[in-house]
């Protein structure tokens, strides 16, 4: 194989990077995930880091074009009826303006999107046939992992599993508000305004996942609907009113408008939350019959024998197919000179 590790020249054109069993990887699809991935970022990468990340997202694309050409073998693509049925699941909780902002937020187009579906949902049948369906775990499975982790299901004090909404006084550029309205609020006065006019619509029944993702400007939880996960008793009691509010709630309640404050132990408040109790876990040793141990166990194990059988699939899949990375010998070729 003295080609592989000269450069060749081989039959092939300018915008072709690569191929998987003669069918073309472009130079263009590269490109798009390469400048999506740089965003708006200023700084731009050497030569060297950029090729990197480019020989990156090529194997990446070479190894998704050989599951596709396997699923297609299998006739287990996925239809236009389910490409359908999920995009329209996915644009369900966003007027169509929502949406929009959404898609360009991300610098997809809808051609984009209905193209990574397909590809998620051929990969997802594909997996279910080959991989997940071999997959068995026992109860005698879940008896053993429990007993060798049992420390693991102690809680040693209760947790709440909050979501949140945060609206700042700080003013910044709105887009970076992290949100999908891209609202945000530049003073005192229209942070008041504007949590009040949050709280009102939650009170009125609205859904507190689709608001804090069209209006928290906590960047970091607001794509996630504000979910914060589990924070433990202890973090809670940093902020006693939060704590204070947040332990007269039962499960789906929401607090009153809390101020935020720039610091632990400052009296200086920068904006305003609303907290949501999604469940509360109470401290103490968690049995092995109970089914929420059952499950989390059960979805771990699944998880990771599935995850060791995907990774070795893929390799028996790359060695029968037949894969020449262009860009490889010419990344390679460049930098013997």
């Amino acid at each position: 194989m003295v080609c592989a590790v000269t450069g060749c020249q081989r039959g092939h054109t300018p915008d072709t990077l690569a191929s998987v069993n003669g069918k073309p990887i472009l130079r263009g699809e590269v490109e798009t995930i390469y400048q999506n991935n740089l965003g708006n970022s200023h700084q731009q990468p050497s030569k060297v880091q950029a090729d990197i990340v480019r020989l990156n997202i090529l194997r990446q694309l070479i190894d998704e074009e050989i599951l596709m050409q396997r699923a297609a073998r299998m006739n287990l693509s996925a239809t236009d009826e389910e490409v359908d049925s999920k995009l329209n699941e996915i644009k369900a909780p966003f007027t169509q303006e929502e949406f929009q902002k959404r898609l360009d937020s991300q610098h997809l187009t809808l051609d984009d999107l209905k193209k990574e579906i397909r590809r998620s949902k051929t990969e997802e049948k594909l997996f279910n046939k080959e991989i997940n369906s071999r997959i068995n775990i026992t109860d005698a499975d879940i008896a053993g992992y429990y007993n060798e982790h049992k420390a693991e299901f102690n809680l040693i004090e209760p947790q709440y599993h909050l979501a949140e909404i945060v609206v700042t006084s700080i003013p910044t550029q709105p887009q970076q508000a992290g949100n999908l309205q891209n609202s945000k609020a530049m003073n005192d006065a229209e942070a008041k305004k504007k949590v009040q006019m949050l709280h009102n619509r939650l009170e009125s029944g609205e859904d507190f996942g689709a608001l804090a993702m069209n209006f928290s400007e906590r960047p970091d939880t607001a794509p996630n609907g504000g979910d914060m996960g589990f924070v433990t008793e202890s973090q809670l009691h940093a902020d006693a009113d939060v704590y204070n509010a947040v332990a007269k709630l039962k499960p789906g309640q929401i607090t009153e408008i809390l101020p935020v404050y720039a610091s632990a132990g400052s009296k200086q408040a920068i904006g305003y939350a609303i907290y949501k109790l999604i469940d509360r876990e109470a401290a103490g040793q968690r049995e092995l019959n109970d089914p929420r141990v059952q499950q989390a166990i059960r979805q771990q194990l699944r998880d990771s024998r599935s995850q060791l059988l995907k990774n070795a699939y893929l390799e028996m899949l790359r060695d029968q197919a037949h894969v020449t990375n262009y860009f490889a010998e010419e990344v390679f070729k460049e930098g013997a000179q």
